[in-house]
């Protein structure tokens, strides 16, 4: 990833400004045309001014990640972008229902798998708390089936202002955290049930042992490459300061090939491609993990399986917003293709999945979970909110079928455990996967 990183980085500075204007324009914003009034300078928007002049045209995924992960301006790093006041909100911020049957899915595979020992929950961008509050939750509710295992949790965040919004939510006041800025675990603490909980910047920090992987909502920030077909080939769409107005920024295409192109399929037949290497670099590293130590992921967010093109797209005040107006103030997200991922589990795990997100809540029982809560709720206001809740999610044309879910398991999951029999046994046949088919207990 270095070594591309750098050959991309000399091969653009080379382009310097020999780009070609671009015509095309995203389906979701315009293309930073709007009037002056409109387009306020922010402090991210002259630290990108200053670094294009500086390097010349950078690439999407460049520009994501510095306005989304910059240290200093950085939109994810220094606030709390989520809720009602934020500028979106998530599904678990939408009903604890869908906490609760994630949680149910990470203990049908436990149960599904042997009931080991011990197990790691880690969820990458774990928010505000509120989805891995939920999932322990079910923990403790079903703790007479879980009181012989050992768990722990741990989180995957490099935002700093989050990672203190999810210790207030999941840890116990009375117990301090333990606190390591240089240190890979830069945060320690017991959760309000008194489970261990850890923080990590990244994935690669985390103890490879049995463990469930959740990613809610996590792989859709991930940086992309946008790529447009020409009569001359494919070339990378960058972004550029506008030559009419000095701080303004536009898309241009790269006046030849750029090497993230190396990521596109040989036999692709869209006009316009974006793909993630940095998503193909986590599925990989999940994907070894979950073959060495067993385990599963389970990844929910809203995509596509190969599809659709231009999905790049600003929001800010749950409103979609040009992503090229005003950076950092809004979050930038671009749908997440399956396919692609997929392809980067490269056999090493079975995938199942993508499948819609109103079939597998509703595989997982949502139906039969909110009469139990509507039966117990006498408030009229509660009832309200959470039959609001369930239309957001599974509604076709809100949250229903926008997002997908996606699993990766060991193989000998799907296939059964053939090694560990004997001439006299037959193969065990393997249990259903909940949510990807209806949830049975065994």
């Amino acid at each position: 990833m270095i070594v591309l990183a750098n050959a991309g980085a000399r091969s653009l500075r080379a382009a310097a400004r020999a780009v070609i204007p671009c015509l095309w324009r995203g389906k979701y914003f315009s293309s930073g045309k709007e009037p002056v009034e409109n387009n306020p300078v922010t402090p991210m928007l002259q630290h990108l001014v200053y670094k294009i002049k500086a390097t010349g045209p950078i690439t999407v995924a460049e520009y994501m990640k510095e306005v989304l992960t910059n240290p200093a301006q950085g939109y994810y790093v220094h606030r709390d972008m989520l809720g009602e006041k934020g500028d979106f909100i998530t599904s678990p911020e939408i009903s604890q229902i869908f906490g609760e049957l994630l949680g149910i899915w990470f203990i049908s595979e436990w149960m599904a798998t042997g009931k080991s020992a011990t197990f790691q929950l880690v969820e990458l961008g774990p928010g505000r708390g509120t989805l891995a509050g939920d999932i322990l939750r079910v923990f403790s509710q079903l703790g007479s089936v879980l009181k012989n295992c050992d768990i722990s949790i741990h989180l995957v965040e490099v935002s700093q202002k989050l990672s203190e919004i999810q210790a207030l939510t999941l840890t116990e006041e009375k117990v301090p955290l333990e606190r390591n800025a240089g240190s890979p675990v830069y945060m320690k603490g017991v959760t309000k049930s008194g489970i261990p909980i850890s923080w990590y910047r990244d994935l690669q920090d985390v103890p490879k042992e049995y463990s469930f992987y959740v990613a809610h909502e996590f792989f859709d920030v991930l940086p992309v490459h946008k790529f447009q077909k020409t009569p001359q080939g494919w070339r990378e769409v960058l972004i550029d300061i506008d030559p009419q107005v000095s701080d303004k920024l536009r898309f241009v295409l790269a006046p030849r090939a750029t090497p993230a192109e190396a990521f596109i399929q040989h036999d692709e037949t869209r006009d316009h491609v974006e793909v993630c290497p940095e998503a193909g670099v986590i599925i990989q590293e999940l994907s070894q993990r979950i073959a060495l130590t067993g385990g599963a992921a389970l990844i929910a967010d809203y995509g596509h399986d190969g599809t659709k093109t231009d999905t790049f797209r600003g929001f800010c005040g749950h409103k979609l917003h040009d992503v090229l107006i005003a950076p950092g103030t809004a979050d930038l997200t671009a749908d997440v293709d399956f396919s692609y991922l997929r392809r980067m589990a490269q056999g090493t795990v079975a995938s199942l999945g993508p499948i819609k997100q109103q079939t597998f809540l509703k595989n997982m029982g949502i139906d039969v979970r909110l009469k139990v809560l509507l039966d117990k709720s006498a408030e009229p206001s509660l009832r309200q909110q959470l039959l609001q809740g369930y239309d957001m999610l599974m509604n076709p044309k809100k949250m229903g079928e926008r997002f997908n879910f996606f699993a990766l398991l060991p193989h000998q999951r799907l296939h059964g455990r053939s090694h560990e029999i004997n001439a006299n046994q037959s193969k065990p046949s393997p249990s259903p996967v909940a949510g990807f088919s209806e949830l049975t207990w065994q």
